[in-house]
């Protein structure tokens, strides 16, 4: 199988990409950590994933916090002996639609510390573990580290910034044989996009800035995750890959 013997932690897996992708993972015979601060949903995946002839577990992970992040970790090589791949997926879209002079302060703050520091604790603690026998770290970004949006810019910000420490990871770890990657999805249909749903002139606007004009699934975006995981891409380092249906690419 294509991750037999592997061990992957999955944050933000208790829905959407995260949940899709540690269903695959563990459908390729990995030994999966499905965290999330969600309990009650989280602890749902990890027993379909059982139920379904997976190997799972779940561990409570709040991911502005270094210390938990951290517990998570260690708490997984202390039982399972290793970690082999570690998908970084936590992270909020952001509570309003304000402008740049209208945004609070606090609610940049957040979004600062979930989506980006979020994401450099899960790196560093994930390299820890990794260092002395190699292993993959994906990272979750967006097409909005690239392109503007009005009223987000906390998460463009703090995506710009996965994509910038994802080079980063990948040049300092390189000799330690870990890999560093991202994923930049457009709008996938998960409950983040839930908001839009029920005004149609705001969901046709946003349907139609996919090419086809329609929204990836998490399971499309989980194939890509298992990709980048996996040995298939073992020449592939560095980058964030979209998986956008080409939404970055054409003007609206």
């Amino acid at each position: 199988m294509r991750f037999a013997g592997k061990v992957a932690i999955v944050t933000g897996g208790a829905g959407g990409i995260g949940s899709a992708s540690a269903k695959l993972l563990a459908e390729g015979g990995a030994e999966v950590v499905v965290a999330d601060i969600n309990r009650d949903a989280g602890r749902a995946v990890a027993a379909g994933i059982v139920e379904a002839g997976g190997r799972a577990s779940f561990h409570a992970v709040d991911v502005t916090s270094y210390e938990s992040v951290s517990n998570m970790v260690e708490d997984t090589v202390t039982e399972f002996g290793q970690l082999d791949i570690m998908f970084n997926n936590a992270g909020v879209f952001g509570d309003g639609q304000l402008d740049l002079m209208e945004i609070p302060i606090e609610e940049y703050q957040r979004t600062v510390h979930i989506n980006q520091d979020g994401i450099f604790y899960g790196i560093r603690a994930a390299a820890l573990a990794m260092k002395n026998r190699g292993g993959v770290i994906i990272n979750t970004a967006s097409i909005y580290a690239y392109i503007a949006d009005r009223k987000q810019l906390p998460y463009h910000a703090t995506k710009a910034a996965v994509v910038g420490m994802t080079k980063a990871a990948a040049l300092d770890l390189a000799k330690y044989n870990i890999r560093v990657v991202a994923i930049a999805p457009s709008m996938i249909d998960t409950p983040l996009i839930d908001r839009w749903r029920a005004d149609e002139r705001v969901w046709n606007s946003i349907r139609k800035s996919q090419m086809r004009q329609q929204f990836g699934t998490p399971e499309e975006v989980a194939q890509v995750v298992a990709f980048l995981a996996s040995d298939e891409a073992s020449f592939v380092n560095g980058h964030a890959f979209f998986v956008d249906d080409g939404a970055a690419a054409f003007k609206r």
